[in-house]
């Protein structure tokens, strides 16, 4: 991971421009999920450093673009840059990530490249997605899956694949692992904005509803609401919601067990990424790792 550091370090400087340079040092880096796993996948290959670090500088990209879209005020519990220094130079910072990534990916074999490139073309196109679906409440489950595979899953399964191409390895059974790992990381994700505090979301509690998101939870408690209860629920959709009526959703999900079904989704995926990579004891590791954040 030193490696992986110095590469982004590197490639940051050789943007040759300070405002991003300085910009770039009041991100958080985050758990680096992405750079362990192709490392993990790939210890051996000399590329994989620079294949680590060019992920990661998209995935700052999209989080940079992702909170000027949500307009979130924080970001893994520190002010985001769209809050200190405006939209346009947070979408700026975003478009130049995204632009030194695909410029060093040139360098990577044409499968390895397109594996990633495609990734993010994929990652737009679910945000995309995300931002349509807050329109109004959604309670398709298999819609909101397509989404989430597009916007968070997309991005780790091109980095495990790329990353197995990288090593040699099976690329479809390390691709089949990496988008159940990304499915079921941003399910827990969904859980842990209901279930936990702000100081350790790093931002406000349910604020996914409160943005017009429809996560697993929330589809699963409407199914299962009777007419009154479901006008409720529907009339605090994208909006904020006080102490009481925070409560009453966290009572009704407790009720009729919505967080527990959510958290079995993700467990059975995770289930099947494990049996994809049987093998692999480090990779089960980072599932059953996962698995955990939530309790």
């Amino acid at each position: 991971m030193q490696r992986v550091e110095s590469e982004i370090a590197r490639l940051i400087q050789e943007i040759d421009y300070d405002e991003v340079s300085r910009l770039f040092a009041t991100l958080s880096g985050g758990k680096r999920v992405r750079a362990k796993l192709i490392l993990k996948i790939a210890p051996d290959a000399s590329q994989a450093p620079l294949l680590a670090a060019i992920v990661e500088l998209i995935h700052a990209a999209s989080l940079l673009h992702d909170d000027v879209i949500d307009d979130a005020m924080t970001r893994r519990g520190t002010v985001s840059v769209n809050a200190t220094q405006g939209s346009k130079t947070a979408v700026m910072l975003g478009d130049i990530l995204y632009s030194k990534a695909f410029t060093e990916l040139v360098s990577f074999d044409k499968t390895i490249a397109k594996i990633v490139a495609s990734s993010v073309t994929a990652l737009s196109k679910g945000e995309m997605q995300d931002v349509k679906m807050a329109d109004s409440f959604n309670d398709d489950e298999e819609k909101y899956l397509r989404m989430l595979y597009l916007k968070t899953a997309t991005l780790i399964e091109a980095a495990a694949m790329a990353a197995a191409k990288l090593a040699g390895k099976d690329v479809e059974k390390h691709g089949v692992y990496g988008k159940n790992l990304g499915l079921s990381f941003q399910i827990i994700d969904d859980i842990l904005d209901i279930t936990s505090d702000e100081e350790t979301l790093g931002k406000p509690a349910m604020n996914d509803y409160v943005e017009g998101k429809c996560t697993l939870p929330y589809i699963y408690l409407y199914q299962v609401l009777d007419a009154e209860d479901r006008v409720k629920l529907l009339s605090l959709h994208g909006k904020k919601i006080d102490t009481e009526q925070t409560q009453w959703i966290q009572a009704r999900m407790h009720k009729h067990g919505c967080i527990l079904q959510s958290f079995e989704l993700a467990k059975k995926l995770s289930n099947e990424a494990m049996q994809a990579v049987a093998d692999d004891k480090e990779l089960i590791a980072i599932l059953e790792t996962m698995i955990q954040r939530s309790y």
